[in-house]
């Protein structure tokens, strides 16, 4: 755990764009004296570094990340000074405003304070090592305001500078690719007629003027700084292989203006060009592969119309304070999480659950801020602001899974942490060995000459030697490797967030593909989690409507949950409560009371015996049928007879069946555990299809039962519980799935968040992790064949650099193109189906 004294600092790096990257920035940063955690996020080009008190500040860790080779665009965090806001309602003129600035004043280390009496929001900026946002919390309170909440500066904020620099980014990759790209294009317009045609006079010094700033000037300048920067610093980039197989042909090439020999400045030219091409063509499928985040950040409400004072007024939604009443029109959007306290309407909760269906809302309800309102005038009361609502966290989170890691990731990284030296050696080997052995190996180009175009045994031995080097420092990828596991967790990632399902880390993802085991709870997760009247037995000679018209009459007089469901479940069938009179009740046995002119009591079998009702065992037969089901059975009688029976129990979802039908079909073993009796428990368990049932018991025994099933069946245990409840019993199983309804549910409780409060999601969960893993797979099988085969092939000699370094873009592309087949494959897939 980091240190109290401890800074976070973030950089902001455009250029890390792949794990390797990633890995040279990490290994770079782990150097320095005071460095703790480092976390990369590839994502977001973002660097999050925990360092001590002792330890560098922002500008030293941009320095070492720019002496690797790789520019920072922005340093954010604890560099010297941080800001946090408190909401502090009850400051509602500059008196109060301030008192509370004399008493911040008063603690060290506080720079400047403001207060804005309008949205009741106190803005501290406070240097290193200042006071943290409780302290701050509990010097206003000890001044006698309330603080509503404490928040950082940047939630929002963040979103749009992000926004800004990876704009700016794209836009500088597209001008180099422009800048490079017309001159090489003119360069191949000249080069054909010169090979194949009639010869061009002054060629060698048209290409070389042309090429020039191709190679060293804009287009090429940032790519041989960063390899400079990488050299100096002892790490190996992509840049290193770049410009070793662009500054040598050039060079090179200038000797035919005092020698006569092949030219290879074309070569270099169109190295730089497809590599700008590359990384401009590899931005812009990273921003589609991580869309799903951005268009998240961009769905919230900019204004809020809010009751102040008597009147409406259009106020940021930056400026919203916890108990603001907003007003929401038909087609607005809820500006921020919050209750209904006055209204009805039905809300398009699409973003948040992935439900198409609108969700009726009237007051009491909570509502998610950036959901739409259908057609209702409502009246909401703000209960969530700023880094606190849902939006937030889902953000939060979705930034966690995709900067996280997967273990089967550690492969790739071993790999590309050797893989540039490794290529270097291999491309001087081939240099070597073509100089020495040319004779041995031209066999190996007439063979290959028979079916490749480009190759010419016949060409002198530098120039062979000069072409397989080359070739090799060109086509190898270690960027494919790199990009294999973090865009398809992007795109992963996204497509949960868009269908409800958030996914907490890479490993969560892994680990859930290998679960064996699915451990239900049943109150609230199976079934609805209150009682229902499912049936209604009249005894013989009794109607029915009858029968429910006692029970609910007197029933109506009762708060009881079972009393409730008899009197709804009366209703559902159009039978109305009459007037009851004389209502008594005898605790947990039963109530009774007069309707009409009968007298009815209502209760179990002992309580009806001991008042001597008559005709109760002609009912005893149907009774125990009911019992069997796990029904909760009460007997009504009336004027000392039995009238009939009247049976609850708490339903099963509607979509239960289809639920864990579903999971077996993945080859789940399914698991009920439950506190209830063994009758009831195996009762819903022999309704739904449940394998195992663990009646009675309680939470505490849950994390043992979780312990005894993962000894059973091995570390393949998942469960899914309401995340609040069942935290201890989520945290042993080796993935917690909570599952909830919007707003309520425990985000941060467990490894997979199910917002939709529907089993079926648990299914779609699976579905998703195990294509999402499948495609991580893909992904490294295909970037670790292609570049365990091209770069032998390359380096006997048998592929032209130009068309390696074709090979080596499309390489990176094919990765990232593999992994947005994922959310192609998902964009035909219905709401609670898997994919088609």
């Amino acid at each position: 755990m980091a240190d109290m004294t401890d800074n976070r600092i973030t950089l902001t790096v455009p250029g890390m764009g792949s794990d390797h990257c990633a890995g040279i920035v990490r290994t770079t940063l782990e150097r320095l004296e005071g460095v703790g955690e480092i976390h990369t996020n590839i994502a977001s080009h973002r660097v999050s570094v925990t360092v001590g008190a002792e330890g560098p500040d922002g500008e030293a860790l941009k320095r070492a990340v720019e002496g690797a080779g790789y520019d920072v665009a922005a340093v954010g965090g604890d560099t010297g000074r941080q800001q946090i806001r408190l909401t502090v309602p009850g400051m509602g003129s500059d008196h109060c405003a301030g008192i509370i600035r004399s008493t911040l004043e008063r603690l060290d280390n506080i720079e400047a304070i403001d207060t804005n009496i309008a949205n009741h929001q106190v803005k501290v900026t406070i240097r290193a090592n200042g006071p943290e946002g409780d302290t701050l919390k509990r010097a206003v309170e000890g001044a006698g305001y309330d603080v509503a909440a404490v928040q950082g500066e940047a939630e929002e904020e963040d979103a749009e500078a992000d926004a800004e620099i990876e704009e700016a980014y794209l836009s500088q990759a597209r001008k180099r690719l422009i800048i490079a790209a017309v001159p090489t294009t003119l360069i191949m317009l000249l080069m054909m007629p010169h090979m194949f045609w009639q010869p061009i006079p002054g060629y060698l010094a048209i290409i070389a003027v042309l090429a020039f700033p191709v190679v060293f000037l804009y287009g090429g300048i940032a790519t041989h700084k960063s390899t400079w920067r990488s050299l100096k610093n002892g790490t190996f980039n992509m840049d290193v292989l770049i410009s070793m197989g662009s500054l040598p042909p050039y060079l090179i090439g200038l000797v035919g203006f005092v020698y006569p020999m092949t030219s290879f400045i074309e070569m270099a030219a169109t190295i730089m060009t497809f590599h700008l091409l590359g990384r401009y063509l590899e931005a812009l499928a990273k921003g589609r592969a991580s869309q799903a985040i951005r268009r998240l950040m961009t769905l919230g409400a900019k204004t809020a119309r809010v009751e102040r004072d008597g009147e409406e007024v259009e106020v940021p939604v930056k400026e919203l304070a916890p108990g603001d009443i907003m007003i929401v029109r038909p087609g607005d959007k809820i500006p921020t999480d919050g209750e209904v306290v006055e209204g009805e309407s039905h809300l398009d909760e699409s973003i948040a659950t992935g439900e198409s269906i609108p969700v009726y809302k009237s007051s009491g309800d909570s509502v998610i801020g950036a959901t739409i309102n259908k057609e209702g005038r409502l009246r909401v009361k703000a209960t969530r602001i700023g880094g606190d609502t849902f939006l937030s966290q889902v953000v939060r989170l979705i930034d966690q899974a995709q900067g996280s890691r997967v273990p089967i990731q550690e492969f790739a990284d071993r790999m590309t942490g050797r893989f540039v030296p490794a290529v270097l050696a291999i491309a001087l080997a081939s240099l070597i060995a073509w100089a020495i052995f040319p004779d041995a190996l031209r066999p190996i180009l007439d063979w290959g000459a028979t079916f490749l175009p480009w190759v010419n045994p016949e060409a002198a031995t530098p120039v062979l030697a000069i072409l397989a080097a080359i070739a090799v420092l060109v086509i190898a990828c270690p960027c494919a490797l790199g990009l294999a596991t973090p865009t398809a967790l992007m795109v992963g990632s996204g497509i949960g967030a868009e269908r409800g399902i958030l996914i907490r880390s890479g490993e969560a993802i892994q680990t859930f593909k290998d679960v064996k085991v699915m451990v239900l709870d049943k109150t609230g997760t199976i079934t609805r989690g209150e009682p229902k009247l499912t049936e209604a037995v009249a005894a013989e000679g009794v109607d029915e409507s009858h029968l429910l018209t006692l029970a609910a009459s007197v029933e109506n007089a009762s708060e009881h949950p079972i009393a409730r469901a008899i009197v709804d479940g009366a209703k559902e069938r159009d039978v109305k409560p009459g007037e009851v009179s004389e209502f008594r009740s005898t605790g947990a046995r039963g109530v009774s009371g007069k309707v009409g002119n009968e007298t009815v009591l209502i209760g179990n079998r002992r309580l009806l015996e001991e008042e001597g009702v008559s005709g109760l065992d002609a009912l005893a037969d149907d009774m125990q049928a009911l019992e069997n089901k796990g029904r909760t059975v009460v007997i009504v009688a009336a004027d000392g007879k039995a009238m009939g029976l009247v049976a609850v129990a708490d339903t099963l979802k509607q979509e239960s069946v289809e639920a864990i039908r579903g999971m077996h079909d993945l080859g789940l073993h399914v698991v009920m555990i439950t506190g209830d009796n063994e009758r009831a428990a195996r009762a819903v368990a022999d309704e739904v299809g449940i394998d195992e049932v663990q009646a009675g018991v309680l939470p505490e025994g849950k994390v043992d039962a979780i312990r005894a099933l993962q000894e059973k069946h091995g570390n393949h245990v998942a469960m899914v519980g309401d995340g609040i409840n069942d935290a201890a019993a989520l945290t042993q199983a080796n993935v917690g799935i909570a599952i909830g309804a919007g707003a309520d549910v425990a985000i941060e409780a467990a490894d997979v968040t199910l917002v939709r409060g529907e089993l079926t999601a648990v299914v779609d969960a699976m579905h998703l992790s195990r294509a999402t893993f499948g495609k991580i797979v893909q992904n490294l099988i295909w970037a670790s064949a292609y570049n365990v085969a091209a770069i032998p092939i390359a380096a006997i000699g048998l592929l032209h650099p130009m068309i390696g370094v074709i090979a080596m873009t499309t390489s990176s592309l094919s990765v990232i193109g593999n992994s947005l087949l994922l959310k192609r494959r998902y964009s035909r897939t219905q709401p609670d189906g898997e994919p088609s």
